[in-house]
């Protein structure tokens, strides 16, 4: 006989409310595999975005709380059977290790945004709670969700590629080119803000999204790094462009350049891995295909689909369609939500199987903390010497 269907992992979320690119994005993925259902919710501090969103979400009157803090206390109250077991935290990023804490310690799970923190200070003192709470924490990287990420990191894991010599990454978006937060724009507002964003703005925005890309696929930790952090909007207080050079523990060395002031591009999220044996590329713009160069054959495309018989079981079980039929961003979401809502319903404890947890956050924060000591510091770049024609 089948398997019974478990119960929805019932959801409350705190942040994305109407305007919001995010909370939407996460309310789509949730319910995407039918695991998950949002039961409560404080969108915004605009109390009437926060009821038309409440109303758009079709939640009853009394689970749409003014704030984080009611949310949390009124949940408490409510039948076991009855109260969020997840919350969804989807703010700027001051706000996420404060409500993170008060969540597991109200015996809530947590699935937040990233980073994890606005400083590893704060970010290990939240991996303290957690670890102490028996509740699970994930984060949104997003991007560690599509299942040809998945396909090359197991193609890595085997040796298809040999061992890695070099990594590039890069995620170039121009939605920053403006000074948008002058003009109204509260998602640049508080971006660029570091009371709201914390000590990055563009690095801890998307940079963090590279680096962990980076990680994931290899398999390799980043252990130096050199890096130089620009803000090429007049005027703004944080970084909206930035290049690092990294090494590894293994021994390769790599790139990542992160950009949110490159005018025409998008979400260009892309990265290539260099082993002695091959390579690889994945474009997160072009999300179903990998590409797969060994060293004494041709180029191979991978592609995406249920029914491609090259791809890993990790990547197969992240798929729901034929090759073919475009899975993207919002299937990769709603696979982190799915294997999180797995974990709840199996009782497991620590890191979540195929969601990145705290070991990321930690991982993430010390990556943005590195980057802006190492960029406030010169002692890595030396100057070219001058030159000049004889008689000039």
């Amino acid at each position: 006989m089948p398997r019974p269907t478990p119960p929805r992992i019932r959801l409350g979320m705190i942040g994305g409310g109407q305007g919001a690119f995010i909370g939407q994005v996460h309310r789509l993925a949730a319910r995407l595999d039918d695991t998950c259902e949002l039961v409560c919710g404080a969108f915004s501090r605009s109390a009437d975005n926060n009821q038309l969103t409440g109303e758009a979400c079709h939640l009853a009157e009394e689970r749409v709380y003014a704030d984080w803090q009611q949310l949390l206390e009124g949940e408490q109250q409510l039948p076991a059977e009855q109260r969020m077991q997840l919350l969804v935290i989807a703010t700027p990023n001051h706000l996420h290790v404060p409500i993170a804490e008060a969540a597991m310690q109200a015996g809530f799970h947590v699935f937040c945004e990233k980073p994890a923190a606005v400083s590893l200070q704060e970010a290990q003192r939240l991996a303290e709670r957690w670890h102490t709470s028996g509740c699970l924490y994930g984060l949104a990287h997003t991007y560690l969700g599509y299942p040809m990420v998945w396909q090359a990191r197991e193609m890595v894991s085997e040796g298809q590629i040999g061992s890695i010599r070099k990594i590039h990454v890069e995620y170039p978006q121009g939605w920053l080119g403006e000074r948008l937060e002058q003009q109204g724009n509260k998602q640049a507002a508080w971006r660029t803000d570091p009371s709201l964003a914390g000590i990055s703005g563009c690095m801890a925005d998307i940079g963090t999204h590279a680096f962990g890309l980076a990680e994931f696929i290899s398999g390799h930790r980043v252990s130096e790094l050199c890096a130089s952090l620009s803000s090429h909007a007049d005027g703004r207080q944080l970084d909206d462009d930035g290049d690092v050079l990294l090494r590894t523990d293994q021994g390769a060395s790599g790139t990542l350049i992160a950009s949110q002031v490159c005018s025409g591009e998008e979400n260009a999220l892309k990265i290539r891995i260099y082993g002695d044996q091959g390579a690889l590329e994945w474009h997160q713009m072009e999300p179903n295909s990998l590409l797969y160069r060994p060293l004494q054959a041709p180029m191979r495309t991978l592609r995406a689909g249920i029914d491609q018989p090259d791809l890993f079981p990790s990547a197969m079980q992240r798929l729901r369609l034929p090759g073919g039929h475009p899975e993207g961003y919002l299937e990769a979401l709603g696979n982190l939500y799915r294997d999180f809502a797995q974990a709840i319903h199996q009782g497991k404890q620590g890191d979540v199987e195929g969601v990145p947890g705290m070991a990321s956050g930690l991982r993430g924060m010390a990556f943005i903390e590195a980057v802006t000591t190492s960029a406030k510091s010169e002692q890595k770049w030396t100057p070219l010497p001058a030159t000049q024609l004889p008689g000039a």
